[in-house]
C-alpha cells in the first residue's frame, strides 16, 4: 500500500517522488523553505520514514553484538548509527539509534524496514527482545535543531554527522574544514495521528514547513550519505566516508568485520563518494541512477568517454545551484572532468560536471595503521578486494 502524508493536503503541495515518496517535495516555494530550513527555522515531514522498536533486557548488548556499532554502553537518549553488513561487508541496513532506557529505537528508509525487523527477528534466538516495525504507527518530524532529545521531548534521533564518534574515522576533510559541518538536523518521533498538531505547533511558533528539496539540498551540501540513495549491493562504508558516525573500529566481532578491518588496513576501496557541481545553463537537471563519464578532451560528445560511475543524488541548492553526489570507480583522476548522462526519450541528455573530492582516490582514512612492510607479494592493497 502507497503510503501519503496528510500534510500532502497542503494548498501548494508537490508530492515527492523515489525514497521520498508520500511526503512532500515542496509547499510552492522550495527556494524559501530551503533558506527557512538552512537558518533554523522550518519543520519537515519525515513521516515516510520507517521505524523498528527493539525492546528487552538484552537489547543493547544484542544489537551490539551484530551490527557495526558499539552500543553496549550507549546512554538513554544518545544517538548513534549502526550497520547491518552482510558476510561481505556490504551494507544491507542502515538505521539512526536512539535509546530511551527502554527500549532502542531504529530510523531507517520506509522500505528497509520490514526487511530490517525480519532480519532481527531471525537473530533472536534465545535472546530477551521484542521487535516491532512501527512504521506507519509512528511519524518523523525533521527539525534544523542541533541538539539531543531532553527527557520531557518524545523520541529524538540527532544526525551527529560530520562529527567522527569514538571509534570512527574519517576518509574525508576534519570536522572545521567539512562542508557539512553547520547542517543541524533530527527527527523527532510521535504518534502519526498527532502528526499534523505537531507541525501545527511549530508553524504557530514562527518555522516555516519545507519538504524534501530542501533537506536533500542540504544534505548533499554536507556530502551526507542516505541509503536510500547512495547505498546499491556493492556499497561498504569506506566508499562513502560513512565509518565517521556508524562504524566502531574497535569493538568485538561482527558479520562483515572481517571487510571493515581489511579495507581500513589497507586503503583503496573500489570505489569513492564524489560531490558534484553540475552545469545549469541547459536548465536540464538529471535523474538519480544517471550515468556518469569521462568527459573526452577536444571530443564533443559523451558516447566516447568511458562510463566511470553512477549519480547517486541530486538537487537544486538555492546557492550553489544544481548539486548532486555520486559513487564512481576509485582510479578516476581527481581532476577529471566529468559528464552526466541521462536519457530522454530517444536522445541522451549531457550535463557536464564539475567533482570535489570526499573519499581520496587513495581510500586512506586519517588513522590508517602504518605499514610493517611490504605486502605480500600479488595483494593489491584494495583493488580486488571485493
Amino acid at each position: 500500500m502507497t503510503y501519503a502524508s496528510p500534510l500532502l493536503a497542503r494548498p501548494g503541495a508537490v508530492s515527492a517522488t523515489g525514497p521520498d515518496d508520500g511526503v512532500a517535495w515542496h509547499y510552492g516555494d522550495p527556494v524559501a523553505e530551503q533558506r527557512a530550513l538552512e537558518h533554523g527555522g522550518a519543520v519537515v515531514d519525515q513521516s515516510h520514514l520507517g521505524v523498528v522498536r527493539v525492546a528487552g533486557p538484552d537489547r543493547l548488548n544484542w544489537l551490539h553484538s551484530i551490527t557495526s556499532q558499539d552500543l553496549e554502553r550507549l546512554r538513554p537518549r544518545e544517538s548513534t548509527e549502526l550497520f547491518v553488513l552482510s558476510p561481505q561487508g556490504h551494507v544491507e541496513h542502515a538505521a539512526g539509534v536512539v535509546d530511551d532506557g527502554e527500549a532502542t529505537w531504529l530510523i531507517t528508509e520506509r522500505a528497509s524496514a520490514p526487511g530490517l525487523a525480519a532480519w532481527l527477528e531471525r537473530m533472536k534466538f534465545m535472546m530477551r527482545v521484542e521487535i516491532e516495525d512501527l512504521t506507519g504507527r509512528y511519524a518523523a518530524i525533521g527539525e534544523a535543531v542541533d541538539a539531543e532529545g531532553t527527557e520531557d521531548e518524545p523520541i529524538t534521533w540527532h544526525d551527529t554527522w560530520p562529527h567522527v564518534v569514538g571509534g570512527g574515522t574519517r576518509y574525508g576533510p576534519p570536522e572545521d574544514e567539512h562542508p557539512g559541518a553547520g547542517r543541524q538536523w533530527r527527527l523527532v518521533l510521535v504518534p502519526a495521528e498527532s502528526l499534523e498538531d505537531e507541525v501545527a505547533a511549530r508553524e504557530a511558533a514562527g518555522w516555516r514547513l519545507a519538504g524534501t528539496w530542501a533537506t536533500e539540498a542540504l544534505r548533499i551540501e554536507a556530502w551526507r550519505p542516505r541509503l536510500g540513495r547512495e547505498v546499491d549491493e556493492r556499497a561498504i562504508p569506506h566508499e562513502l566516508d560513512w565509518l565517521r558516525t556508524a562504524v566502531h573500529l574497535a569493538k568485538g566481532c561482527y558479520r562483515g568485520q572481517e571487510t571493515i578491518a581489511r579495507v581500513h588496513n589497507l586503503g583503496r576501496p573500489p570505489r569513492r563518494l564524489v560531490f558534484l557541481h553540475l552545469d545549469g545553463s541547459g536548465h536540464v537537471i538529471p535523474e538519480p541512477g544517471a550515468e556518469v563519464r569521462l568527459r573526452p578532451e577536444g571530443a564533443p560528445g559523451a558516447s566516447s568517454g568511458k562510463a566511470v560511475g553512477r549519480l547517486t543524488s541530486v538537487a537544486r541548492h538555492h546557492e550553489l545551484g544544481p548539486v548532486g553526489l555520486a559513487v564512481l570507480k576509485r582510479n578516476v583522476p581527481e581532476d577529471a572532468g566529468l559528464l552526466v548522462v541521462s536519457e530522454a526519450g530517444d536522445d541522451a541528455v549531457e550535463v557536464a560536471a564539475a567533482q570535489e573530492t570526499v573519499v581520496p582516490g587513495e581510500g586512506f582514512s586519517a588513522d590508517r595503521p602504518g605499514t610493517r612492510g611490504q605486502l605480500t607479494p600479488g595483494l593489491r592493497g584494495g583493488d580486488g578486494l571485493l
